[in-house]
């Protein structure tokens, strides 16, 4: 019986779980995250807001769990699995909050709507019917600047209803 070796990447690239797809990047150190998605990977919707992991904009989930991309090394996510807003449709259907993002108009500019989308999806995966509360608490690290809040909320609530992620 004969097993091939277990390819694994070389020294100056690592690995890592992308939108549910294996994918090798450059090892750099202090490079962000934000930007190796954006600007070596073509996934724009992951934004470079604040810099400073205040806004919510660039919002991913690492091994499910929200996190500020800006704020991420690409060395820390080196074997994990990284989830952009991209990666939350699956064969080209949006998913109940991306669904309920759009047809409640629950954006202005649209800057903010990656990051709230994916928080959203985070906390809907955890707890499939927040309390208004509890929705609130979780979204308090997305801010929108044109104060679209309460679409926005209600959005969380119609996905909730509807079903919470898928």
């Amino acid at each position: 019986m004969s097993s091939s070796p277990v390819r694994k990447p070389s020294e100056s690239r690592l690995e890592l779980r992308l939108n549910g797809e294996l994918r090798e990047v450059p090892r750099a150190p202090k490079r962000k995250l934000v930007e190796v998605l954006r600007i070596e990977l073509g996934l724009t919707g992951t934004k470079f807001g604040c810099g400073e992991g205040a806004c919510g904009a660039c919002t991913v989930l690492i091994d499910g769990r929200p996190v500020e991309a800006c704020q991420t090394f690409i060395e820390e996510v080196e074997g994990r699995s990284v989830t952009t807003v991209e990666g939350l449709s699956v064969g080209g259907k949006l998913n109940a909050v991306q669904r309920a993002f759009a047809d409640l108009g629950s954006f202005q500019c649209g800057f903010c709507t990656p990051g709230m989308v994916v928080r959203a999806t985070a906390l809907l995966q955890i707890n499939p019917h927040p309390t208004p509360a509890q929705i609130r608490e979780a979204m308090e690290g997305s801010l929108c600047r044109c104060g679209g809040y309460r679409r926005i909320l209600g959005a969380i609530e119609r996905a909730a209803e509807n079903g919470g992620t898928r």
